[in-house]
């Protein structure tokens, strides 16, 4: 079963900060994610998605390979090539995996300029692990769908201080 954690960050950067941190957690497998979209208000008030998958790209991609293997057959592999990967890339940009486009770009419009907001979907993680190294990141819990007493947890990890020393 998947996890949606929804954090709010009162800077542009600090989303993608953490979003990182949770790459390389993932990377030490404490965490499992499905998706990770980072949205940024900018000063003008325009909300922009930065997805951790790029489709389109990754569609343009196997489009050409197939449009080559294709136009190979009929005696024509570059025209094939151009062919696939054009449709590859609408096929990527058209398709939407993970949290809705529109969900996050309404939600993040909703606040301030110059603000993020980082949304995770979750398939397994390593509570404690994660939760200290997430400590003092700071951010503001939106949405959740974790049980009560672990959006508590995470929420007192997200505003804890960290010590210096």
């Amino acid at each position: 079963m998947t996890d949606l954690v929804v954090i709010k960050y009162n800077n542009v950067y600090k989303a993608e900060e953490v979003r990182l941190r949770l790459l390389m957690m993932q990377q030490d497998y404490l965490i499992d994610l499905e998706d990770a979209v980072v949205a940024v208000k900018d000063e003008n008030g325009k909300v922009k998605l930065h997805q951790i998958h790029d489709l389109t790209a990754a569609g343009a991609i196997k489009g050409g390979f197939w449009g080559a293997l294709i136009g190979v057959i009929f005696l024509n592999p570059l025209l094939g090539m151009a062919a696939g990967a054009a449709a590859g890339a609408i096929a990527g940009a058209l398709a939407d995996v993970g949290v809705n486009d529109r969900f996050m770009k309404e939600l993040a419009a909703n606040f301030s300029n110059g603000s993020s907001v980082l949304f995770i979907l979750v398939r397994k993680v390593t509570p404690d692990k994660v939760l200290a190294e997430l400590e003092g990141s700071g951010g503001v819990v939106l949405q959740t769908s974790l049980s009560h007493e672990q959006e508590s947890r995470l929420q007192a990890a997200l505003s804890a201080m960290k010590a210096v020393g």
